[in-house]
C-alpha cells in the first residue's frame, strides 16, 4: 500500500505541474510560438544543465562505468517492439495512412518530457543514469527508424538523411550527457560557480517540461480524444506490451533493483511529443499523433501507480 500512495503521490506532483500548463494555456496566456519555445530551453539549454549538474555531483566513474553496458537492454527491448508493431498493424487493422506513424509510436516512449519527472518523482536523482541510458537507445530509434516510418506515411517512401540524423540523435541532452560521463571518467572537476549555474539552469527542466505537456495537450483538445483500432493498438502497446517484455528482459537478471524499476517505467511512458511535429514535417496525420500523445500521456498518469505496485511485487 504504501508504494502506491507513495506512486500516486508522485504521479500528483506531475499532475500540478500539467495542469497549471494546461490552465494557462487556455487562459491564452501562450500564442503559438510559446510551446515551441518551451520545448527548447528544456532541450537545450536546461537539460544539458541537468545533466552535466547531477552526473558530475552525483556519481562516480566506477557506478557510470557498470550502468553503461546495459544500454543493451532497451536497444533489444525496441527491436522486438518494432517487430510487434508490425504484426499489431496487421492484427488491429489499423488505417493504412497510419501505418509509419502507428509503428513509431507503438515502440518509442516519451523519456524525457515524461519520463525524467516521472522517475524523479518516483525514485529521485539516483535514477538518472539509468534514464539517461534508456534514454540514449530511445532518441536513436527515433530519429532514425521511428522519422523513416513516419516518411513513408506522408511521401510514400522513407528518405535516410545521415547529417540530419546525426545532428537530431546527438542532440544537446545527449551531449551533455556524454560531456559529463567523460568529464566523470577523467576525474575533472569543475568550478563551484559554474556547478551552481548548471545547478540552477536544470532546475528549470521538469516545472517546464511539466508546462509543455499541459500546453500540448491544451492544444489537441480533450473534445478529440477516441477510441478507435488505431487508438487502441498504441494504448496497448505502450501500457501492456512495452512494460511487459521489458520486464521479461531484466527481472532474470542481476542489474540493480533501481535500475529495473526505471527501465520498465521508461518502457511504459507516453508516445513522445516529437510525434506530431514530425508528422507536420512531412505531411503525415499530425492530428493522429497530437491526440495519440495526449491519451497516453492522460491515461499514464493512471498507469504508472498501478505498475509500481506490480513492479514492487515481481522484482
Amino acid at each position: 500500500m504504501g508504494v502506491f500512495v507513495s506512486s500516486v503521490s508522485g504521479v500528483l506532483i506531475i499532475l500540478v505541474m500539467i495542469t497549471l500548463g494546461y490552465v494557462l494555456a487556455r487562459f491564452g496566456w501562450f500564442d503559438e510560438q510559446a510551446p515551441k519555445l518551451i520545448a527548447r530551453l528544456v532541450t537545450q539549454i536546461a537539460l544539458p544543465a541537468y545533466m552535466l549538474d547531477t552526473i558530475m555531483s552525483k556519481f562516480t566513474a566506477a557506478k557510470l562505468k557498470s550502468t553503461l553496458p546495459d544500454l543493451r537492454f532497451p536497444v533489444v527491448s525496441m527491436l522486438i517492439m518494432f517487430g510487434l508493431s508490425i504484426v499489431a498493424f496487421h492484427l488491429f487493422r489499423i488505417n493504412p495512412k497510419h501505418r509509419g506513424l502507428f509503428e513509431s509510436m507503438f515502440l518509442n516512449s516519451n523519456t524525457v518530457f515524461v519520463g525524467l519527472p516521472v522517475n524523479m518523482a518516483l525514485f529521485g536523482r539516483q535514477s538518472l543514469p539509468f534514464v539517461l541510458v534508456y534514454y540514449m537507445a530511445n532518441t536513436t530509434f527515433f530519429w532514425t527508424l521511428g522519422v523513416y516510418l513516419i516518411q513513408r506515411d506522408g511521401q510514400g517512401k522513407g528518405q535516410f538523411d545521415l547529417k540530419n540524423t546525426l545532428k537530431k540523435v546527438f542532440s544537446p541532452p545527449l551531449l551533455g550527457f556524454m560531456i559529463a560521463v567523460v568529464l566523470v571518467l577523467l576525474g575533472i572537476k569543475l568550478p563551484h560557480w559554474i556547478m551552481m549555474d548548471f545547478q540552477y539552469i536544470g532546475g528549470l527542466t521538469i516545472p517546464l517540461s511539466m508546462i509543455f505537456i499541459g500546453t500540448a495537450i491544451a492544444g489537441a483538445g480533450l473534445h478529440n480524444l477516441r477510441l478507435d483500432r488505431d487508438s487502441l493498438g498504441i494504448l496497448l502497446g505502450r501500457f501492456v506490451i512495452a512494460p511487459l517484455l521489458m520486464a521479461c528482459l531484466v527481472l532474470p537478471t542481476g542489474m540493480p533493483l533501481l535500475m529495473k524499476q526505471v527501465f520498465i517505467i521508461q518502457a511504459a511512458m507516453p508516445v513522445m511529443t516529437n510525434a506530431p511535429v514530425v508528422s507536420k514535417l512531412y505531411n503525415a496525420d499530425s492530428d493522429y499523433a497530437a491526440i495519440m500523445v495526449t491519451e497516453t500521456t492522460l491515461l499514464s498518469l493512471v498507469v504508472i501507480p498501478i505498475l509500481m505496485v506490480i513492479i514492487q511485487h515481481v522484482a
